[in-house]
């Protein structure tokens, strides 16, 4: 079983219990906080003697001076009959007040340590425990594998809102949760008594007692004289009715009984290595003696898990509501066609799904499985890979072993089709299904297509390798993948600004009014919800279920949505769009895009783009309240015809939200070519730029954005880079269509 799994289950097996103890904990981390206020400041640090000498004039029958770990001194007496226990300032043996253990209710701490069940809730809350600790570090192997190891554990977060919630809680929290239950464990097996505490049994102090009364102050007991207070734990008095008693001190270095008459030491034992691990797991676990903020930071620990409980709770409904079902799923030994799929949160079966009815419908027997189990059947005439790439290239949590098991295979080789799915905003775009397409071709297996890679589940994509797929298999297959889309929300037109554009070809910057969504509604995935510059609104247009992405030009702090959208000859969603008028509505979603987000920051940036692809640079300029250095270089045909947000930069030129302009206008005279021509006529600026840091984010067709990379390859050559090394480091991100 893989963490993921391993998570998932404890989350869900140990969520009630977690929750239980993560409240209460919470609530008693109050109480060392507590303490350490009430502790009155040490100007300086007694001898345990003084100490001793003052609080013996001041109260009479005293049996216990204790020093708590939160630095309280407390006198505990019996005199008259009556008991006491009373605070004392070690500075002077002043009464500072009676002492109340805790003000926290006696159940609460029941409920922490033992569910209200006595010895068998110590087991339950040890077992918890257990459960915790494996549920913290599978957590923290899914952070990095998600963040992409060590170095990017402090990245951007990407994914759905509930997903982000999870991560980012988790990564603040997860060190303390780890030691929390650690400690909880230990401490859980000292008290049924699977580790031992005391060093040994106790010496028979009465045995070697002496009688030379009458007793010795303790104020001049040599052994008190040489411990500092900051090192006492306890000491106890002799019982004034039984001469055979003695003095016992209890420091952190262990225990030693003094004799009542002579002073001198009658025995000693160092405290245990146990005994010093639990004063360790209880500092740990409970703060107490520790630095009050730890005390805090562990109760705003303990008050997270309800939150991370919920968001992984949504996690999971959410990926089992999305995952689809196959059906018609026929045994491996009598398929003719085997597919194996690698997916880290169920999009890439819906893609098996699609594939799998598509090849049943035209007659053949399909196997679907998830690629860990990777093999050939007896009937096995061709197989087909689908593998999602996760984090820094990595394997989906559930087929990180799978490059060995297709290594380990003897059977009769057939051949292999492998379909990549990623994200081209991550340097490792589509790096586990190119690792599982080598590992293929290395130890014999054919293509039956080459490698192809799809760009964020993109359904015209998929359409096309099915056409591929068609021509090689000589049937006539058609794949109808139709995404589990997330709930639409109706946008409004409230105005547009009409280009001519190329050829004559209408095009247009749609503005729609935004129907604001609460956190309930983004959390469970409804609304529209909040979105920034440079994610993705995808739109579906009426009688059609695949969605068409557009880049935003604007963000939730607008007000509005705002796209720029350009007719494609046939294009069902653009000839929709241009066809609204005022008024008339049309159905969304939002989609994140972290990767291409620009973080905070005073860097310098650098927005490329051409076409309709200024749509999101221009948003990035609209919300650069803080004047951050940015430089835009755009490229398309005629100023007058098609330069998108024209005016609004020119403005925004002016308000010093945009550091400079440089455009390229390719069908007029003296234009300036393209926008990779710009680029080398300011190549010492881009240098320059780049030198200090700057960030680079790319936005058009897909030709234009290969254009740019090798014109900036070029440039960039004379400071030893390359857009390669600038992706790998986060610093340049691209938005293609």
């Amino acid at each position: 079983m893989g963490w993921k799994p391993i998570h998932r289950w404890l989350g869900l097996g140990l969520g009630t219990v977690a929750l239980v103890l993560g409240m209460t904990g919470a609530l008693l981390s109050v109480d060392p906080v507590w303490q350490a206020w009430q502790a009155p400041p040490a100007a300086h640090d007694p001898p345990l003697a003084t100490l001793v000498a003052r609080v013996e004039g001041a109260i009479h029958g005293i049996e216990e001076v204790r020093r708590l770990p939160s630095g309280v001194v407390v006198v505990y007496s019996f005199d008259n009959g009556q008991a006491r226990a009373v605070r004392v300032d070690p500075a002077d043996g002043s009464i500072l007040g009676p002492y109340r253990p805790s003000a926290m209710p006696r159940w609460v701490k029941n409920l922490h340590r033992t569910l209200l069940l006595g010895d068998a809730g110590r087991w339950g809350t040890a077992i918890a425990a257990l459960g915790l600790l494996l549920l913290s570090a599978s957590g923290l192997v899914l952070l990095l594998r998600r963040m992409g190891g060590w170095r990017h554990v402090a990245g951007r977060v990407r994914g759905s809102l509930t997903q982000r919630v999870h991560v980012i809680a988790g990564r603040v929290v997860l060190a303390v949760l780890l030691l929390s239950s650690v400690s909880a464990l230990y401490m859980s097996a000292t008290t049924l008594g699977v580790v031992a505490l005391d060093a040994g049994p106790e010496p028979d102090v009465a045995s070697m007692a002496t009688d030379g009364r009458p007793g010795v102050a303790g104020a001049r007991i040599t052994l008190l004289q040489e411990v500092a207070l900051r090192d006492l734990r306890a000491l106890n008095f002799p019982d004034a009715a039984d001469p055979k008693d003695a003095w016992k001190l209890t420091t952190r270095q262990g225990e030693t009984w003094i004799d009542r008459y002579s002073g001198r030491a009658l025995a000693s034992r160092d405290v245990s290595t146990a005994q010093r691990l639990y004063d360790w797991a209880l500092m740990l676990h409970a703060g107490e003696g520790a630095w009050w903020i730890w005390a805090i930071l562990l109760g705003l620990s303990g008050a997270s898990l309800p939150l991370f409980w919920l968001s992984g709770l949504l996690i999971w409904w959410r990926t089992r509501r999305d995952r689809p079902r196959i059906t018609h799923n026929s045994p491996l030994a009598q398929a003719d066609t085997l597919i194996f799929v690698a997916s880290e949160s169920g999009g890439t079966w819906g893609f098996a799904q699609a594939l799998h009815e598509a090849l049943v419908r035209v007659g053949h027997r399909v196997h679907s499985a998830p690629l860990e189990q990777f093999q050939t059947g007896p009937q096995a005439r061709r197989i087909f890979v689908l593998a999602a790439t996760y984090g820094d290239g990595q394997a989906p949590a559930h087929a990180v072993n799978a490059l060995e098991r297709i290594a380990s295979q003897r059977t009769t080789r057939v051949p292999v089709a492998v379909l990549g799915l990623g994200d081209r905003q991550f340097p490792a775009y589509c790096a586990f299904a190119e690792a599982v397409d080598a590992s293929l071709r290395q130890h014999g297996w054919p293509g039956l297509l080459p490698l192809e890679r799809i760009h964020q589940q993109s359904a015209q994509q998929f359409a096309r390798w099915g056409e591929a797929l068609a021509a090689a298999l000589g049937e006539p297959l058609a794949l109808e993948y139709r995404p589990r889309l997330p709930a639409t929300t109706t946008l409004r037109l409230v105005s547009r600004q009409a280009y001519a554009s190329r050829g004559g070809q209408p095009a247009a910057i749609l503005r729609f009014h935004w129907p604001a969504q609460g956190v309930r509604d983004r959390l469970l995935g409804r609304g529209l919800g909040r979105f920034a510059a440079g994610d993705l609104i995808a739109i579906v247009p009426p009688g059609s279920f695949v969605p068409r992405y557009y880049s935003l030009a604007s963000g939730s702090e607008d007000g509005f949505v705002e796209i720029c959208v350009r007719h494609l000859a046939g294009g069902l969603c653009s000839t929709h769009l241009l066809g609204l008028r005022p008024g008339d509505g049309t159905q969304a979603f939002i989609r994140p895009n972290p990767g291409f987000a620009l973080p905070g920051g005073r860097r310098p940036v650098l927005l490329i783009g051409a076409g309709t692809g200024v749509a999101p640079l221009a948003g990035f300029i609209r919300r650069n309240d803080r004047r951050a250095p940015m430089h835009l270089w755009f490229g398309t045909r005629d100023p007058a015809k098609d330069y998108y947000f024209g005016a609004d930069i020119e403005r925004w030129r002016g308000e010093g939200r945009v550091a400079s302009v440089r455009t390229a206008f390719s069908r007029v005279p003296d234009g300036g070519g393209y926008v990779q021509d710009a680029l080398r006529r300011d190549a010492d600026r881009v240098r320059e730029l780049v030198s200090q840091g700057a960030l680079v984010r790319v936005c058009g067709s897909r030709p234009m954005a290969r254009g740019v990379a090798e014109t900036l390859d070029g440039i960039l050559a004379a400071l030893r880079l390359s857009v390669r090394q600038l992706k790998a480091k986060g610093r340049y991100a691209e938005d293609i269509f």
